[in-house]
């Protein structure tokens, strides 16, 4: 069973996801390389998601094993304190491949 704090944890990490992945809807690399308040939004979001991953059980994060966890809280430090490190790629590439897992893997919840 979910605690109210995680149940809301899960239910920002859908909603980011799926805003960031509205966000980037019909676009190509090179647009969203070259439309910076995109990125900016986007990154935000991501942001969010890693925080709020924090806010997971250990039992439930284990549920989920195919799930980097340990990067997703991470990749808030780095969009934090290392944001000049953070390329348009990598963040396209996160949304690409990570995110639908993500989303795919709480599925399973109904909060």
């Amino acid at each position: 069973m979910l605690s109210d704090k995680e149940k809301e944890a899960i239910l920002h990490i859908r909603d980011y996801a799926a805003e960031a992945q509205g966000f980037v809807a019909g676009m190509t690399l090179d647009a969203f390389i070259a439309d910076r308040r995109t990125y900016l939004a986007v990154t935000r979001c991501l942001e969010i998601i890693s925080e709020a991953s924090r806010r997971l059980s250990a039992s439930t994060t284990a549920r989920h094993p195919d799930i980097p966890w340990r990067e997703i809280r991470a990749s808030g430090n780095v969009y934090r304190h290392e944001y000049e490190h953070i390329h348009e790629q990598l963040i396209w590439g996160t949304l690409a491949h990570e995110v639908p897992k993500l989303l795919q893997a709480l599925e399973v919840y109904t909060v």
